[in-house]
């Protein structure tokens, strides 16, 4: 079990852990981007997706509870993130979400479940509203469907603590690694405008869906969380206890048996 990491100290020292050598490691090249994945194990699929300015290896602390768990871990690097290229379009969560059907028909995955994370929950979502047929199902962790449900902005030491992990990742990772402040920038634009799904939308939703959320998420609004939760049909609403937005790095034990335990309700 890792220990607590409630101020992401270690994780700004020295990131999550370290991810093992993959079963399967490539890129797409998918409308003028080379999209990273990776590939682990075998069994029943599930793609995890990481938030924005991050990169699949914040997942680290993850990927062997899942694989001992007996399923295929698939991690993507969203467009522009990580090891992931992009062109000069604006980044789109729709975009990204369309990044994510390109590696499954890449490693024949007729469905996955998806873990999705901030940024990559919103992914997750818009695509069990747009390519149901592909999604087992969401679990949905510390996001938004439309931007009226972020809180106000306010730094903390512990955003500080991540921002800075995400700065010395990218350089070290990214094939532009001097556009940290330029990533962050568009990144930034898509979170404030995007996305902008309403409650029909949501309603739509077809596949099982968990909305979860930190007992002290910085950024979503737990009402917002609670409407999500209400607005799709029989989905369930999780809070997970003493963890903020960044509950994979805080607390991976509490975190990974929320999930497990999701996958195992929805028979993936």
């Amino acid at each position: 079990m890792e220990p607590q990491d409630d101020e992401l100290i270690r994780f700004e020292a020295e990131g999550a852990a370290p991810l093992p050598p993959a079963t399967i490691e490539g890129h797409v090249e998918r409308d003028g981007a080379r999209i990273w994945y990776a590939s682990y194990g075998a069994g029943p699929p599930v793609i995890l997706l990481h938030g924005g300015l991050g990169h699949s290896g914040n997942w680290g602390y993850q990927l062997a509870a899942l694989l001992s768990s007996g399923r295929c871990v698939v991690l993507i690097d969203s467009r522009g993130h990580g090891r992931s290229t992009r062109d000069a379009r604006p980044y789109s969560y729709e975009l990204m979400a369309a990044d994510v059907l390109a590696v499954m028909d890449e490693l024949a995955l007729e469905k996955a479940a998806l873990v999705g994370w901030s940024d990559g929950a919103c992914i997750a979502l818009i695509l069990a509203a747009t390519a149901p047929s592909r999604v087992e199902g969401v679990f949905f962790f510390a996001c938004n469907m439309d931007p009226s449900g972020t809180l106000e902005f306010h730094p903390t030491p512990v955003i500080d603590r991540c921002f800075s992990r995400h700065a010395r990742d990218y350089a070290a990772l990214s094939a532009t690694p001097d556009d940290f402040n330029a990533f962050v920038e568009a990144v930034s634009l898509m979170m404030r405008t995007e996305p902008n799904y309403q409650a029909s939308d949501l309603a739509m939703i077809k596949v099982p869906v968990a909305i979860v959320l930190g007992e002290h998420d910085e950024f979503i609004k737990p009402e917002h969380a609670e409407y999500l939760a209400r607005s799709i049909p029989d989905a369930e609403m999780i809070y997970l206890e003493g963890v903020s937005h960044f509950a994979p790095l805080q607390r991976p034990a509490e975190f990974n048996a929320a999930v497990v335990s999701f996958l195992d309700r929805i028979g993936s």
